[in-house]
């Protein structure tokens, strides 16, 4: 479907309502594949973006955030599944991402099980590697495992590929990935300033942006330009008055696929979204790669670990984050957004809420949800009431 396309400059139709920054990061993809480089599709913060640098290949997060392609995925998938699953099922099984299209290799990780799951059913029909994640995160015998998986991982593309990863190349990618992890956490850190110098959809579109400039150098640059760009911006307008809406924090699954149902209408309400508990937001940036390791693999293998998704068992990383976050950003209430099937997340918000309300005194707001606009109407009552009773 995308290979009849591919060859012209102007974008096929169907890829006209996606956003600007995706849009142009297709025509770089395009550029870069016809210049000969390998691109790795991934889904996941577990996914070690730092040997796949090493590998000299470019790393791409693949199209999960629409419900337009959840119908392609429904002959293959239930419908009580994940959205987030089904939508990024539903793009590579109909072949309308070019994102999808344009990898020579997909690197997956079990973090749920109907991820795993799905990529067996992907790997029929493309290259895919599937990394088994360890589901606790304390256990020495875990780091070993998940250690263990950073080596197959890194022969796996050497062999594909014909490329060799040295330490060298590992210990620069992860320079390289340190810093751009620095960067983005000043990014996020505009989140603290009274007020917000910019709405939380605006911070989320915008990190979403960053990850489609594959020139790592340019990316850093632009990351660093826009952050002091919007910085100097509030010391000019808002530098010394307050803002007296409500300052929200967002934990719980991926929001890409709700932006607009509860993210805009979060602000619209009245709040402004200060910071993000998930992975499309800081918590993966908290923690940096060990750079006074002997071992690369071995470094990059703890930090990756160390991700507090609710599919690790204890989670008490995530509420570290949480209350440090919660300080930090001086936070006013919690609302945790959960994909409906998302069994570790739903299960584990009953934890969260007990961690919010009674340990930080704060009000917590539980929604469950898809990637429809069904519910839209019911989403805005109740987070126009929640916002009334702060």
């Amino acid at each position: 479907m995308i290979e009849k396309e591919i060859s012209k400059i102007k974008l096929p139709s169907k890829f006209e309502e996606v956003a600007d920054a995706r849009k142009i990061g297709f025509l770089k993809m395009k550029d870069l594949k016809e210049s000969g480089k390998k691109v790795a599709g991934v889904f996941c913060t577990y996914t070690p973006m730092e040997i796949i640098y090493a590998a000299g290949m470019i790393p791409v997060s693949l199209c999960a955030t629409t419900e337009d392609s959840i119908k392609y995925s429904e002959a293959d998938l239930p419908k009580n599944l994940c959205p987030l699953i089904r939508s990024s099922y539903g793009f590579a099984v109909s072949d309308t991402c070019p994102y999808f299209y344009f990898s020579d290799i997909i690197i997956g990780e079990t973090t749920c099980d109907g991820k795993k799951k799905m990529y067996e059913l992907m790997g029929e029909f493309k290259n895919v590697h599937i990394m088994q994640l360890p589901q606790n995160n304390l256990d020495e015998l875990s780091l070993k495992l998940w250690t263990n998986e950073m080596y197959k991982l890194k022969r796996k593309l050497e062999e594909t590929f014909n490329v060799e990863i040295t330490d060298e190349k590992l210990w620069e990618a992860i320079k390289f990935g340190n810093q751009e992890r620095k960067n983005l956490r000043k990014f996020f850190e505009l989140g603290k300033l009274n007020p917000s110098p910019l709405s939380g959809v605006t911070m989320s579109s915008t990190q979403d942006g960053f990850g489609f400039e594959f020139d790592r150098e340019k990316k850093n640059k632009e990351i660093v330009e826009k952050t002091m760009e919007i910085y100097d911006f509030w010391e000019r307008e808002y530098k010394g008055k307050k803002s007296n809406r409500p300052r929200i924090l967002i934990t719980g699954c991926p929001v890409g696929g709700v932006r607009e149902k509860i993210l805009t209408t979060i602000e619209k309400a009245g709040a402004d979204i200060v910071v993000y508990e998930n992975c499309s937001g800081v918590r993966e940036k908290l923690t940096l790669i060990d750079e006074t390791m002997d071992n690369p693999i071995e470094a990059i293998a703890k930090k990756y670990l160390n991700i507090s998704c609710s599919v690790m068992s204890p989670n008490n990383k995530r509420f570290d984050d949480l209350d440090k976050l919660i300080d930090e950003y001086e936070v006013d209430a919690v609302i945790e957004i959960v994909l409906q099937a998302c069994h570790t997340f739903a299960v584990e918000s009953t934890k969260v809420k007990k961690f919010v309300t009674e340990k930080k005194g704060k009000p917590y707001m539980y929604i469950e949800s898809d990637y429809s606009m069904n519910d839209i109407g019911q989403v805005s009552t109740r987070i126009e009431a929640f916002l009334e009773m702060i």
